[in-house]
């Protein structure tokens, strides 16, 4: 009964992204839709944004788990297999028509690689696979 009273209290959990080992993708984004029916496609009430769903597995020593999780807009540069790494990760227990489960949620969703969202590369974009000026080096602090 503990749980149960957990979910009636705390809406959304907020997840210790750095307790586990390695997070990889392992589903591509594809756009969440709203309305199977017309096709229409879930949008973020603050932005208008269309949300995506990314299968990301989480490891932690010798257990895993895949999880979708959704986020504002098409994350860039993701591969099948490449790690990843995930910002203000949120898990929210959901209970409807007899079914339950947890809906996960990030605000942002990126390759490990990738330089902080807000931060200038240094150069040119150097695409697929790094170059100079690539990850954040050579920034003016």
């Amino acid at each position: 009964m503990l749980y149960v009273r957990l979910v009636v209290w705390m809406r959304t959990i907020p997840v210790d992204v750095s307790a586990f080992e390695a997070w990889l993708c392992v589903m591509l984004p594809e756009p969440r839709v709203a309305n199977l029916e017309t096709g229409e496609l879930r949008k973020d009430r603050e932005t208008g944004k269309t949300m995506y769903q990314v299968g990301v597995c989480a490891i932690q020593g010798r257990n895993s788990s895949v999880i979708q999780v959704t986020v504002v807009g098409e994350p860039a540069g993701l591969t099948l297999g490449a790690p990843v790494r995930l910002v203000d990760l949120e898990a929210t227990p959901w209970d409807r028509d007899g079914r339950s489960g947890v809906a996960w949620r990030a605000s942002a969703l990126a390759p490990v690689q990738a330089p902080a969202a807000g931060r200038p590369t240094g150069g040119p974009a150097a695409g697929p696979g790094g170059g100079p000026g690539a990850g954040g080096r050579g920034d003016a602090r």
